[in-house]
């Protein structure tokens, strides 16, 4: 089930209007640590080997700046460049030097909507990763929204070598290695962000998390709960920007005699919308907040 170019899902960057202030919450309250600072950006790091999987970078809204996925080797960037544009995306920068705070090579692509997307190769990789309770040892997944989830999916399998590991009435959930998905495309009349999620060592964690949050006035707007495709557990929240964030974990672990379901396999009771039913049902609040982070509109010249 895994992809023949992508190795894993590594990073987002986020455009938020006060770096300072959005660093001292995933410092403070979700756990992150400072990787690597910039003139203006600030590179935040989990426990586990890679540089960062967010960067923070100064705007006047709130935006998604691009995707970063892992390459398996530096010759998959070609091979990615090429399939891009068979894809019908293009690409923004041809394989090179990343000058940027971690480094590598890489290549940085649009898909037919416009939203940006890179995958690197070579990368610094921090050599002191470790798991300790209630800190994220990296992303698990990140979920789009699009108007044409279809259209999306085709591009993520032909460009970027995904495969479709479930499809429920409302998600398609993208893989690229192991883990069930690394990406989910949200069925949805936007192109938004839906969420990030970043992957807690267990269950407990997952849980401590969610009181750590509350303590600070954030409160669970779903969960706890289990998904049904991906079996993980989860809390979601609203960020301090707005952005919607997960913590998650025993994310299900899939190979080659995974079959994917469809929406028939995924059909809960009435009022439940996972398996373990004990949560409310998601209010307006997060629903609102899943469709209001776009991606950086591009530059014209």
């Amino acid at each position: 089930m895994s992809s023949p170019w992508i190795a894993a899902l590594r990073s987002v960057a986020l455009i938020v209007p006060d770096v300072e202030a959005s660093t001292r919450f995933y410092i403070d309250t979700w756990h992150l640590t400072v990787a690597a600072r910039s003139e203006t950006s600030v590179y935040l790091r989990a426990t586990g080997d890679a540089h960062h999987v967010l960067s923070l970078h100064p705007g006047d809204s709130v935006a998604l700046r691009d995707v970063t996925f892992t390459a398996r080797s530096a010759d998959a960037l070609q091979e990615i460049a090429h399939a891009t544009v068979a894809a019908g995306g293009r690409i923004d920068t041809s394989p090179g030097a990343i000058d940027e705070p971690g480094g590598g090579v890489g290549v940085t692509l649009r898909d037919p909507m416009g939203r940006v997307f890179r995958v690197v190769h070579g990368d610094q990789r921090h050599s002191d990763a470790y798991v300790t309770d209630d800190s994220p040892i990296r992303l698990a997944h990140v979920v789009l929204n699009s108007h044409d989830v279809a259209a999306t999916q085709h591009f993520f399998e032909q460009a970027l070598g995904f495969r479709l590991s479930d499809r429920t009435r409302i998600m398609a959930f993208m893989n690229c290695n192991n883990d069930h998905h690394s990406v989910a495309i949200g069925d949805t009349d936007n192109d938004a962000l839906n969420h990030i999620a970043f992957l807690m060592p267990d269950l407990e964690s997952v849980m401590r998390g969610g009181g750590r949050m509350r303590d600070a006035g954030y409160v669970i707007e779903w969960g706890p709960g289990r998904h049904g495709p991906g079996n993980n557990a989860f809390n979601y929240f609203v960020g301090p920007d707005g952005v919607v964030i997960e913590y998650t974990a025993e994310v299900q672990q899939i190979d080659d005699s995974y079959q994917a379901g469809g929406p028939d396999d995924w059909k809960w009771p009435p009022g439940r919308i996972d398996q373990w039913g004990i949560s409310q049902i998601p209010g307006t609040s997060l629903k609102d907040a899943q469709r209001a982070v776009q991606f950086q509109p591009e530059i014209t010249k």
